[in-house]
């Protein structure tokens, strides 16, 4: 596996949770990481702090036009990029018959639309080095259904089939892989999350780290990984 040393990586929504833990990860290897957020600035500008004061990059994910120009700020500030981890996400709760149109595209738009065009966004830098990993955060609910998360498990299981189309597109030069993470709270649990948890056969519910464990093994492997999705939730997605 290659070391990720030197390597320049670019987090979304790596203020807080899983993107900070990602971020703290890839800082621990050397890497030379982009610290991207929409709102939360101060969190954003602590987890920087904590990564060795790496750059912060803001961009609101919704308009196609904020992400275009934070890749340019990346690619001008570091002069290449070699890895995307497509992190920020949202994530709603309503009954199926209760969701309206904005409803949808509060979603979709962060989850999936944003998803594609920060990996074409990176794609474009990384050709022409000939060499990138894209690794997508998909979720457990991409696997299993949810009923009050029906327009949140369609945004995910996009991106795990946007995920395998982008792999063929632009193989063998950039791998494209997914990550869908089980149960991991911050901050406290709810009734929901402890029946998840106490559902988990690991009896258990995952870590921050260990979504950033399977993150990294994407970014260290050789692009003959591709297309894959690997689901870091202590066996839950098998039950």
């Amino acid at each position: 596996m290659q070391s990720l040393e030197g390597k320049v990586v670019l987090v979304t929504g790596a203020a807080k949770r899983i993107g900070r833990s990602i971020a703290l990860a890839l800082a621990a290897e050397g890497a030379r990481v982009a610290i991207h957020y929409g709102e939360s600035d101060a969190q954003a500008r602590l987890t920087a702090s904590e990564c060795g004061g790496v750059p912060v990059f803001q961009a609101n994910l919704e308009s196609v036009a904020e992400i275009r120009s934070m890749f340019d700020r990346v690619a001008d500030h570091f002069g290449r990029l070699d890895g995307l981890v497509n992190n920020a996400a949202r994530f709603t709760r309503f009954d199926p018959l209760d969701i309206e149109e904005s409803d949808w595209d509060f979603i979709h738009s962060v989850n999936l639309k944003s998803v594609f065009f920060s990996c074409q966004a990176a794609a474009r830098i990384m050709l022409p080095t000939g060499n990138g990993r894209i690794v997508n955060i998909a979720s457990l609910g991409a696997i299993r259904p949810w009923q009050e998360h029906a327009h949140y498990c369609a945004s995910k299981a996009g991106v795990v089939m946007l995920t395998r189309a982008l792999s063929r597109a632009w193989a063998p030069k950039i791998s494209v892989n997914a990550v869908a993470p089980g149960v991991i709270p911050f901050g406290g649990t709810d009734d929901r999350i402890e029946r998840f948890i106490a559902a988990t056969p690991a009896g258990r519910a995952g870590t921050g780290e260990e979504i950033a464990d399977a993150v990294l093994y994407f970014l260290r492997t050789s692009t003959f990984t591709t297309g894959q999705l690997v689901a870091v939730d202590g066996g839950l997605s098998q039950k």
